[in-house]
Order: structure tokens, then sequence, then C-alpha cells
């Protein structure tokens, strides 16, 4: 069983529902769920939040968190976490934002930082990618981590 069935099977148990909130991955943690037959049954939706406007504006980022600590960071993916259960009313979310690359990187946040948080009712998880893979290899990497998480925290 590959982990997008397995998070599939885990949610469907526990009669919970998930939503994402993705940057750098595109949409990609919503296609890998989706691609599970059934799983209308758990996921309800995704919010591809490229831009800090979608992030404060759909998933109730505070623009003062983005100015101090920077859209690839901790405390920003634990709010576009919750703003996506908030805002798409899940139990659970996945929120991932990073700099996949190959350009953006910067000293103190190289191509191939990415944060990413999963949280399920009041519990959050969060995990930083370091090492750059390529940009697809980057988003690969991130995409299976994160649901990694998930299963971990429902398992």
């Amino acid at each position: 069983m590959n982990i997008e069935e397995k998070v599939g099977e885990l949610l469907k148990s526990q009669k919970m529902t998930l939503s994402t909130a993705e940057s750098c991955t595109g949409g990609g943690v919503a296609a890998l769920i989706t691609s599970v037959p059934g799983s209308s049954e758990y996921f309800k939706g995704g919010i591809v939040a490229y831009s800090n406007e979608v992030k404060t504006s759909l998933l109730h980022v505070s623009p003062e968190t983005l100015e101090k600590h920077g859209a690839v960071s901790q405390e920003t993916v634990i709010e576009m976490a919750r703003g996506a259960m908030d805002t798409l009313k899940t139990d659970c979310a996945i929120a991932t934002s990073g700099i996949a690359g190959p350009g953006g990187g910067t000293p103190q946040k190289p191509v191939g930082t990415i944060w990413m948080a999963v949280a399920c009712k009041g519990k959050i998880v969060t995990r930083q990618e370091e090492g750059d893979l390529g940009r697809s290899g980057n988003v690969r990497r991130t995409i299976q981590d994160a649901l990694r998480l998930l299963a971990d925290l429902l398992g």
C-alpha cells in the first residue's frame, strides 16, 4: 500500500476529513490524495496559496507573521494549516511552503528549504526539509514526507 492509500485508510477509519494549503508543491499533495478512488469520503479540498496575498486572504496567515518570519517558515505553515482547517471545515490539514528552485534561495534559506505542517484536531507537527534535489525532486520529496507526517500523526 502506498502512502496516499495508507493516509486514506487512516482518515476513513477515524472518520476524519483533510484539506491542503500548498505553496511550493502547487497542488501536488491534493493531486496525490485524490488519485485514490473514494478519496471524496475524506478529502474536502485544497488551496494553492502561491502568493502572500492568498495566504493572508484565504488562509488567514497574519501579515505580521509573513513580515517577521517570511513565507518559508515554521510559523507560516502552522498558520496555513490552521487556516485550511478553518476555511475548508476539516479535521486535518497539510500545509507546505518552500523554495523549490532553481532560483529564489538566499544564504539564510537556500534552494531546497521547505517547511511543512500537518495538523489534526489539536495537534500540529512540523518538519523542515533541506538540501536541493532539483525543483521536481524537492517537490516530490515534500509531498511524500508531508503524507508520511500525516500518517504518523494519525497512526
